[in-house]
């Protein structure tokens, strides 16, 4: 039984694995066992150590994932010392999943970013750009007036006739361009190429755009139980 622990900037996710199939998704640190088989932890936070002592404690097999990790594709990113580590492993996860195909990782969350991981096993590196929380935040945040929004439940209509519609319709409209911006880029770059969404917001924009999709929630966590077992085998 192997653990999977995902610090975010906004939340703790975790899961419990048996071999590559997921036992269960955890509720933050409630992780539901006394020992693991292994344990791995990565964190957007920084260093997190009472949590870090916790798994050494329980697990017979403990990876800190960082920088320095062995991961079971080549990593071609030209400054792999910047690179967040959640894009990695969600390449990881999909080339796990997707073998033989090239495929693009796009993670809805603090940012949007969108990543190639292709049929060799290569990571090659993508762009970010700010997640659909921190647009509506910097709308609110360096404007006198404009208030703080979510994403409508609803497509609105253009023109909009109210502040919060305008700036609902604003944000959704440029994500679902911008998204189908890098899909079409990456088809024509990668004939055959899948499209893989996850993170926060992944299912909002499944049914918006316009291109088949595979939405796989727990695509981080998925990474990180193959960069375990990788560094488990060495």
């Amino acid at each position: 039984m192997n653990l999977t622990v995902d610090i975010g900037n906004t939340a703790v996710k975790a899961a419990l694995w048996d071999g590559g199939g997921v036992v269960r998704p955890v509720e933050g640190e409630d992780w539901g066992a006394e020992s693991f088989d292994g344990a791995i932890v990565v964190s957007t936070r920084g260093e997190v150590p009472r949590i870090e002592e916790e798994l050494r404690r329980r697990a017979r097999f403990f990876v800190r994932f960082d920088h320095t990790t062995p991961v079971p594709i080549k990593n071609l990113y030209g400054t792999p010392e910047t690179l967040g580590l959640d894009r990695l492993a969600a390449a990881v996860g999909a080339h796990t999943l997707w073998p033989d195909r090239t495929m693009l990782v796009v993670d809805f969350g603090t940012a949007i970013t969108y990543d190639i991981v292709t049929a060799a096993g290569e990571y090659l590196g993508g762009d970010i750009s700010p997640g659909a929380t921190t647009r509506f935040r910097a709308l609110h945040e360096f404007t006198e007036a404009l208030p703080f929004c979510r994403l409508p439940e609803g497509a609105g209509e253009f023109p909009a006739r109210e502040t919060k519609t305008a700036i609902g319709n604003g944000v959704t409209t440029g994500i679902v361009a911008e998204v189908e911006h890098y899909i079409a880029a990456a088809g024509t770059k990668f004939p055959g190429a899948g499209v893989i969404f996850t993170g926060g917001d992944a299912d909002y924009f499944v049914g918006r755009v316009k291109f088949p999709i595979f939405a796989v929630s727990d695509l981080v966590l998925r990474g990180l139980n193959a960069i375990l077992e990788h560094n488990a085998n060495l």
